[in-house]
C-alpha cells in the first residue's frame, strides 16, 4: 500500500514538472510561481549591484537567495525522483542518469551549483552575482518560444560551427595581413598578429570602435575590402538562424494541424455548432485561431464532397441526357 501510495506521488510530481500536456490549477500555479521566482532573481542580482541599494536591504538581499536557493534545489530533486515515471519500461536510476545530462537539467543544476559552491569556497560576490544570471535560462521550460530557438541552434549546429571556423580564419589572415602592411608604421599599435586581431574582429563584425585604425594608403585599402567582407561574413550566422526559424515553425505548425484534425475527426464533433470544445481543444493544441478556422473551412469542404460522392452513388445516370434516375 505504501509502495503504491509512492508510486502515485511520484507520477503526481511527474506530470506536474515533466509533463507539458498536464494542465490543472496546481501545476499551473507552481509553473507561474517558478517563473515569477527566477524573473525575481534576475532583479535581485540587478539590485544588488547598485552598492547603495544593497547596503541598504541587504539581510532582506541574502533571506531571498537562501529561498530561492531552497526551492530550486526542491525542484532539482523532484525532477530527479520523479522522471523515472516517464518509461515505466526502462531502469529508474537510467532515466535519471540520461535526465541529469539534458541541457534542461543542466541549467538547473548550474542554477544552484554556485550557491552550494560558496559554502565550501568563497567565491568573489561579484562572479558569483554574475553565475546567478544563470537562472534565466531555466525561463526556456516555460516558454514555446525560447524552445524553439535552441532546437534551431542544436538542430543547425553544425552550420554554425562551419561559420565560426571560417570567422576563426579570416580573423587570423586579416590580423596577419594587418600587421605586416602596418608594423613599421604602428609598432606600437599592431606589434604583433595576436595584438593585430582585435582590429581584425571589430573590422570583420563590422562594428568599428575605431580605437585602432590603418594609417597607410595599404593599410586603409586592405581595411576597406575586410570591412566589405565582414558584411557577408557577419550575416551568415543570422541568415543560418531567420531560415532554421521558418523552418522549424513550419514543422511545428503542420504538426499542430495533424493533431488538431486527428482530434477532430476521432471525437466526430459537429464542426458547425460544436464551437465551444473545438475552441478548447485549439488552446490544448496551441494552433493560433486564424489557422484553425482554416483547417475547419478544408474539414467542412471535404466533408461536403465526401456527402456528394455518396450521394451520386445512390443514381443511375441516363446515357442520353445525363438527368440523374433513382434506383
Amino acid at each position: 500500500m505504501t509502495q503504491f501510495s509512492l508510486q502515485q506521488s511520484r507520477r503526481f510530481v511527474y506530470n506536474i514538472l515533466h509533463d507539458d500536456d498536464y494542465k490543472t490549477k496546481i501545476s499551473i500555479c507552481i509553473n507561474y510561481l517558478l517563473i515569477a521566482l527566477i524573473i525575481g532573481n534576475v532583479a535581485a542580482v540587478l539590485l544588488e549591484s547598485i552598492n547603495e541599494v544593497y547596503k541598504l536591504y541587504q539581510p532582506y538581499f541574502n533571506i531571498f537567495e537562501n529561498l530561492s536557493i531552497f526551492i530550486f534545489s526542491a525542484e532539482y530533486l523532484l525532477r530527479f525522483w520523479s522522471i523515472a515515471e516517464k518509461d515505466p519500461t526502462q531502469s529508474a536510476w537510467k532515466q535519471r542518469i540520461q535526465w541529469m545530462k539534458s541541457g534542461g537539467a543542466i541549467i538547473d543544476l548550474m542554477a544552484i551549483l554556485p550557491a552550494y559552491l560558496n559554502f565550501i569556497v568563497p567565491i568573489d560576490l561579484r562572479f558569483l552575482r554574475v553565475l546567478r544570471l544563470v537562472r534565466l535560462l531555466k525561463l526556456t521550460r516555460y516558454f514555446v518560444s525560447l524552445q524553439i530557438l535552441l532546437r534551431v541552434i542544436q538542430r543547425e549546429k553544425g552550420s554554425f560551427q562551419a561559420v565560426i571556423f571560417i570567422l576563426f580564419i579570416m580573423i587570423v589572415m586579416t590580423a596577419s595581413a594587418i600587421y605586416v602592411v602596418e608594423n613599421k608604421a604602428q609598432p606600437e599599435v599592431f606589434s604583433s598578429i595576436p595584438q593585430a586581431m582585435w582590429w581584425a574582429v571589430v573590422t570583420l563584425t563590422t562594428v568599428g570602435y575605431g580605437d585602432v585604425t590603418p594609417v597607410t594608403n595599404l593599410g586603409r585599402i586592405l581595411g576597406a575590402f575586410i570591412t566589405i567582407l565582414g558584411v557577408g561574413i557577419a550575416a551568415l550566422p543570422a541568415g543560418i538562424l531567420a531560415s532554421g526559424l521558418a523552418n522549424e515553425l513550419n514543422q511545428r505548425n503542420q504538426r499542430l494541424e495533424q493533431e488538431f484534425r486527428e482530434v477532430l475527426q476521432a471525437k466526430g464533433l459537429d464542426l458547425l455548432h460544436d464551437q465551444d470544445e473545438i475552441e478548447r481543444i485549439r488552446k490544448k493544441v496551441g494552433l493560433p485561431k486564424e489557422q484553425t478556422h482554416e483547417i475547419i473551412m478544408q474539414l467542412v469542404r471535404e466533408k461536403l464532397i465526401e456527402d456528394q460522392e455518396q450521394e451520386n452513388k445512390q443514381y443511375r445516370f441516363c446515357p442520353h441526357c445525363g438527368e440523374k434516375l433513382s434506383e
